[in-house]
């Protein structure tokens, strides 16, 4: 870890923490090798024992603090080793890791068509009935695919599903005090720093039907506009965009908690004066089967009595598109779609936002089949590899289908996987300097296996050998940015020491820029982070 990170380490003037290497070099505490993280760990490398004489298959039906949750994640991927994983994705404003549980054969690398799903709960902190299915969801993969369940075996073994219980630590924590039963409708919802992590992505719906005017445009992929960043952005929401940009998902869910229905993109009405307007996506048809694959199989979703939670949905099936409800921005569902290949939908559990304990157990028996049948759903459509004719896969290639105005592009890999309602389809495989390949696709009604649809890109007529003037293209088919930037858009300055390069103090002894910063969030300073 040391040597990969300290060139980073110098090349900002940071010390390096000693503390991290204090298991290698003290023996005991009072050798005087003191912690300052520790108390953010809050006792989670402490191991809790099971009730005796209950085998390690059990699932204990009650709400977990973060510390519980943690040590169950853990557990669970421990038991199931060769098939899941547990990894962080980043920190929450108060330092909680935000620990994601991956089941998977090759838990920790993509593997060639093998789609991605992700279930997130606990956005809104005392939302919490999301939070515990998860946690719930993870213990019965792992014990079923040891148990033989054929089904988990074949789920498991052909899709790589990522579980985030909690988005939203800190606010579950506000919430939990309070305890269930007593908890407001509000409190805990926001983040730590008062933010609504559902209202704090980039509002790219608004771009949407901006450029859905224009038939020359692309409206899919739309990069974050550089004002958003100038605003107040959540550390977790800034931890799932940077998941987004590194996992290929496919598909995604987010639960809620406060009415019994599963709602659907666009969040954000086409005319935002209008506070319920009907505002599909090109993707409507796919995004009502993904909704249906929830709902239909979920009792209560169908139970006929209007006088029950969620009975205002009955007439629609007790799905919604997401405007036709309540229209708001920047919500992390219409992000999804229009930033990446991700479609996401919003799931309410239930009208009590924190649901008594003895209310656990039948909230599971409601949710486990609408949550496996949901993720199943990803094997719905084609999948395929576009490669160019010598075998090599083609990356960011687009996979455009006749009549959905919304594009998916590949994987590093080659790969793609683009969800498709039953009928027939003109797909599409075109990239730079490629000609385009052209198929047509039938896709039964009760098909259930993605169908597999490869294309082979030949390239264009030789082109000219570019001038070795200005910027060069580089083999991914990016630009140079322009100014000096860097790949990542950070500006180069002229002069620049190279990463690692170790730079003198600064004149006067004043202090790196980041120091202002680290000593804002407590009153004791980290000096340990001094070199000088």
């Amino acid at each position: 870890l040391r040597e990969a990170c300290q060139p980073a380490f110098d090349a900002i003037d940071m010390a390096w923490p000693y503390f991290l290497d204090c298991g290698r070099y003290f023996a005991s505490v009072e050798e005087g090798c003191y912690d300052p993280l520790e108390k953010l760990r809050e006792g989670l490398d402490v191991e809790e024992a099971l009730p005796s004489g209950l085998p390690p298959t059990f699932i204990h039906f009650t709400h977990h603090s973060y510390a519980q949750m943690v040590r169950v994640l853990r557990r669970t991927a421990a038991r199931c080793a060769h098939i899941a994983k547990t990894y962080s994705i980043g920190r929450s404003f108060n330092g909680k890791e935000l620990l994601v549980i991956e089941f998977s054969a090759q838990p920790g690398q993509h593997e060639l068509m093998e789609p991605e799903v992700k279930l997130i709960g606990n956005i809104h902190g005392n939302e919490v009935a999301g939070r515990e299915m998860l946690i719930y969801l993870a213990q019965y993969l792992c014990t079923e695919y040891l148990l033989g369940s054929a089904r988990i075996q074949r789920l498991l073994n052909t899709t790589r599903i990522h579980l985030l219980p909690s988005m939203n630590p800190d606010g579950y924590e506000v919430a939990a005090a309070e305890g269930a039963g007593y908890n407001g409708w509000t409190s805990g919802r926001q983040n730590a720093q008062n933010l609504d992590l559902n209202r704090n992505f980039p509002d790219l719906t608004s771009e949407y039907y901006r450029l859905a005017e224009s038939r020359s445009v692309r409206s899919d992929h739309i990069p974050i506009p550089q004002h958003y960043w100038w605003g107040k952005v959540a550390p977790e929401t800034k931890a799932i965009m940077k998941w987004m940009r590194t996992t290929p998902f496919v598909l995604s869910a987010s639960l809620h908690g406060g009415d019994l229905v599963v709602s659907y993109p666009f969040d954000f009405s086409k005319h935002p004066q209008e506070e319920k307007m009907f505002s599909p996506t090109p993707d409507e048809k796919m995004f009502k089967l993904l909704a249906r694959a929830y709902a239909d199989v979920h009792p209560m979703m169908m139970d006929r009595s209007e006088n029950r939670c969620g009975g205002n949905f009955l007439k629609r099936g007790s799905i919604i598109n997401g405007a036709d409800w309540y229209s708001f921005t920047g919500g992390m569902s219409d992000f999804n779609y229009l930033h990446s290949n991700c479609f996401e939908i919003t799931v309410e559990l239930g009208c009590v936002k924190f649901p008594p304990e003895e209310a656990l157990y039948t909230l599971w028996q409601h949710n486990k089949e609408p949550l496996l049948n949901f993720m199943e759903t990803v094997h719905r459509g084609i999948k395929g590899v576009v490669m160019d004719k010598f075998g090599k896969p083609v990356k960011n290639a687009r996979i455009v289908v006749k009549g959905i105005r919304h594009d998916i592009t590949t994987a590093p890999d080659g790969d793609y996987w683009r969800l498709l309602p039953p009928g027939s389809h003109i797909v599409i495989a075109q990239a730079p300097g490629y000609s385009k390949v052209i198929k047509k696709v039938t896709i039964p009604a009760r098909m259930k296996r993605a169908g597999r649809v490869d294309f082979i890109l030949q390239p264009l007529g030789t082109r000219p050998k570019q001038l070795l003037l200005g910027p060069r293209r580089s083999g991914s088919g990016l630009r140079d940015p322009p100014g000096g930037a860097s790949r990542y858009g950070e500006p180069e300055e002229p002069g620049q020491e190279p990463l690692g390069g170790r730079r003198q103090p600064s004149v006067g002894g004043s202090k790196p820029w980041w120091w202002s910063y680290f000593t804002s969030l407590s009153e004791h300073k980290p000096r340990w982070l001094l070199k000088y």
